[in-house]
């Protein structure tokens, strides 16, 4: 969550925030308001408790005659003091719930919502083909390599089974990224695929965002995980970490899955919107002030694996409104889909400065007081990659030319060819 003394201090900055992701700046003053009352009822708890504790002494002064009229005012005195006590703990759990429903400031960001993002660079040139162009699916199907029919068969709508080349491509793709990420220092992690509640809600999915996520709720109170991301914030929750000696990053493999609730009509064919696949996620941990060179850094490693499938793709900077709630901004790279004849997302980089790490109580030591901790993430390798790859590569006969980069992955393929 955001800092409460920045929004008690500076309230115009978070509702200028709001406005900027095309939100309702009332809910900065419904947090104050909720605050005023917490102190309201904190300061009337506490002036009675220390009224009771001087009371309490009058007691054992009073003679035989006076104590059992004392006594009975200090047995009212206590019930008032335990119903305020009370009263202050729902107004705190009041203003935190108020103070939850805000995300995290946007800074840099481009204001407005998902078609207000500015484009920063442009990589590649789109290829040109002499032929029809076929679409990922059809590719995948012709090499036997992507089967939505049996997919659906066995689990519903928007499963599949990746089977012959299409499993030994997305292996390639995320080994690659492990093996990139682990040369660029990156401890690799094979995280949990189910989290408790309290991880969930902390890195930010939770809220607005539930109806997002599965939930096993019939005797196991956990979540099901859409990106390692969530995982790997919860690593070191409630720790003090040591970031002196620079950011601390992970490297998170794991399943993911998306329930997609809202998305209904969109991209049905396919593999490009599932509600499973897999991913390489990075993660850093650092100072805040550290955290906008390592935000560049992020996004550099993923514009080398853009490099690597050999696929033209654009930068773009998210707007406000289209951010998660933790993140400050947002970077994608999205790869030309040539069937769509568009640019669709294939990575993005967060900065949640520190918005994740305050929900987590994640702190670092700063001249020689603790605060919290910096968090980003940035995907490096997923299952949609596939559709880029057999897009792009692409020949007349159906065939696929296996990008350079990824060839070491695929014991030196250089091509996938219709059976």
């Amino acid at each position: 969550m955001i800092d409460l003394r920045q929004l008690r201090e500076n309230p115009d900055i978070v509702r200028e925030a709001q406005k900027a992701r095309r939100r309702d700046p009332a809910t900065v003053d419904a947090v104050l308001e909720a605050d005023a009352a917490w102190r309201e009822k904190t300061r009337a708890f506490e002036d009675l408790r220390a009224e009771q504790k001087s009371f309490s002494k009058q007691i054992g002064k009073a003679s035989a005659e006076e104590k059992p009229a004392l006594l009975e005012k200090g047995k009212q005195m206590s019930a008032d003091v335990k119903r305020l006590d009370a009263e202050a703990d729902e107004a705190l759990a009041a203003r935190n719930s108020a103070l939850r429903a805000i995300p995290n400031i946007a800074e840099g960001a481009p204001e407005g919502l998902e078609e207000d993002f500015e484009t920063l660079e442009e990589n590649g040139t789109i290829p040109t083909f002499d032929f029809e162009v076929r679409d990922h699916l059809e590719i995948g199907e012709k090499l036997q390599a992507i089967d939505m029919q049996r997919g659906a068969k066995v689990s519903g709508a928007r499963f599949y089974f990746l089977r012959g080349v299409g499993a030994q491509l997305e292996m390639a793709i995320l080994n690659a990224a492990l093996d990139q990420a682990t040369k660029a220092g990156f401890t690799p992690m094979i995280t949990p695929t189910l989290v408790l509640p309290e991880t969930m809600e902390g890195t930010g999915f939770l809220g607005e965002h539930a109806d997002e996520v599965y939930h096993l709720d019939k005797g196991d109170d956990l979540y099901l995980v859409g990106t390692s991301e969530a995982a790997l914030a919860g690593y070191h929750r409630d720790e003090v970490l040591d970031l002196d000696g620079g950011p601390i990053r992970y490297a998170g493999w794991s399943a993911c899955y998306r329930r997609e609730a809202g998305s209904y009509g969109k991209d049905t064919r396919g593999i490009i919107r599932v509600h499973q696949f897999h991913k390489v996620e990075m993660f850093s941990y650092c100072k805040v002030e550290e955290s906008y060179e390592e935000h560049q850094r992020l996004l550099q490693w993923e514009r080398e694996m853009m490099e690597r499938i050999d696929v033209p793709y654009r930068v773009i900077d998210t707007a406000a409104g289209d951010l998660g709630t933790s993140a400050a901004r947002k970077f994608d790279c999205e790869a030309w889909i040539p069937s769509q004849n568009t640019y669709r997302e294939l990575t993005s980089t967060s900065n949640c400065t520190q918005f994740q790490a305050r929900r987590l109580n994640i702190r670092e030591r700063h001249d020689g007081q603790l605060r919290p901790a910096a968090t980003l993430n940035g995907t490096l390798g997923t299952t949609r990659f596939i559709v880029a790859v057999l897009e792009n590569h692409q020949q007349a006969d159906g065939s696929v030319v296996v990008p350079e980069g990824l060839r070491p992955y695929l014991g030196g393929r250089e091509i996938f060819e219709v059976k």
